[in-house]
């Protein structure tokens, strides 16, 4: 405890120390110092959500047909136009009835009562790119049947929207920063990302009792899509640099953050893996897919997901990590493909989107997973 405490005062007293300097420092050799530091007292609290989530496993498991899904429509008045594909002409209705079964344990059914009691006077923010928000729209959904029509409303502050259930006083919240890591227009209109700049978003991360973070998409795209002209970090323009390099300078400037400037005895910080994409064939591998499949022959691991490993394990704050990545994999007949809206049945072989998903759908489980892990 002694030893904990020593170093809390620390923390303090070097926050305090850089108060008011450039976010836009040289932190390398101060970077490497602090991923190899360690506290007991978090490694303790690390070791017991390990301990949990080992004893029962959502990352393994299979999608079971269950008639009891979904647990709304799409008549919910808070989903995008783009997600809602039976309005938009889908045909079928059966990827609304799937349910994700671990091996060796189950999923609580989501409650809406229950999950709202246990978020009572709280915030819960989702921070991330549009499938943060395709994720956002569902948990709204999932709540919102059960508070009456004017005991409910959304409100909008910059980069932020919250749904608030007033009689729970609980704020559903999504933010949005696709790459968590602050980018800007330079001179010439030139796009910078920054990565080793993070206060702008973060900002709005402050006060907050839950916080789930997903980064991985904006940083994988092909050359030709990308979101920035070129990195800086420092005072150092970076031109060339691996995708997968940067990824993780961007994540080490998130995780120092969150080790700074969170308190895990009232924060939760929960870090979601990137949701699979289906876009090879030019978006057209999930067109016309009716029903999951039911295993990988040739299994593996995607290397964001890798890069995110390494980054929690160095963390000294407690960070949970919900593993979605191959369950979702196994969904590609949940995305919109050609009916992220409606259109002329001509028009639909121009588009395919196998990235967001229809809801009701895979994100619904996503939060009942979430529900658990809370």
């Amino acid at each position: 405890m002694s030893k904990f405490l020593c170093f809390f005062f620390l923390i303090i007293f070097i926050s305090f120390f850089f108060h008011g300097r450039s976010s836009e420092f040289d932190f390398e050799d101060e970077e490497e110092a602090w991923l190899n530091e360690e506290d007991d007292g978090v490694n303790m609290v690390q070791s017991q959500q390990r301990a949990w989530h080992k004893s029962c496993d959502f990352t393994e498991g299979k999608w079971l047909y269950d008639e009891s899904y979904p647990l709304y429509d799409s008549s919910c008045p808070y989903l995008s136009s783009a997600v809602t594909c039976q309005k938009n002409g889908r045909p079928d209705s059966d990827y609304e009835k799937w349910r994700w079964k671990p091996n060796g344990c189950s999923i609580p059914r989501f409650d809406a009562l229950h999950f709202l009691g246990k978020m009572r006077n709280r915030r819960i923010m989702l921070v991330g790119d549009s499938i943060m928000r395709n994720q956002w729209e569902s948990l709204v959904c999932l709540v919102q049947g059960v508070i009456p029509t004017g005991r409910k409303r959304v409100t909008y502050n910059g980069p932020t929207m919250a749904f608030l259930a007033l009689d729970f006083e609980t704020s559903i919240e999504f933010c949005w920063a696709p790459l968590l890591v602050e980018l800007k227009m330079g001179p010439q209109n030139k796009r910078i990302l920054h990565l080793d700049s993070i206060e702008e978003n973060a900002r709005y991360w402050r006060g907050v009792n839950v916080l789930v973070f997903d980064s991985a998409h904006w940083w994988t795209h092909s050359d030709n899509t990308t979101a920035w002209d070129y990195y800086m970090e420092g005072t150092k323009v970076l031109t060339d640099l691996n995708p997968m390099v940067a990824y993780e300078k961007g994540l080490t400037t998130w995780a120092k953050w969150v080790d700074l400037n969170l308190d895990p005895s009232t924060t939760r910080v929960i870090f979601r893996t990137m949701s699979p994409r289906h876009n090879r064939e030019n978006g057209w591998r999930c067109y016309n897919v009716r029903e999951p499949l039911a295993f990988f022959s040739h299994p593996h691991v995607a290397e964001p997901v890798l890069v995110l490993e390494g980054i929690l394990r160095r963390m000294r704050f407690p960070v949970y990590l919900q593993d979605i990545t191959n369950m979702s994999a196994l969904r590609r007949d949940g995305h919109p493909s050609v009916y992220s809206r409606a259109m002329a049945q001509e028009e639909q072989h121009h588009f395919s989107d196998c990235s967001h998903w229809c809801l009701p759908g895979v994100p619904d489980i996503w939060n009942e997973m979430l529900s658990a892990i809370l």
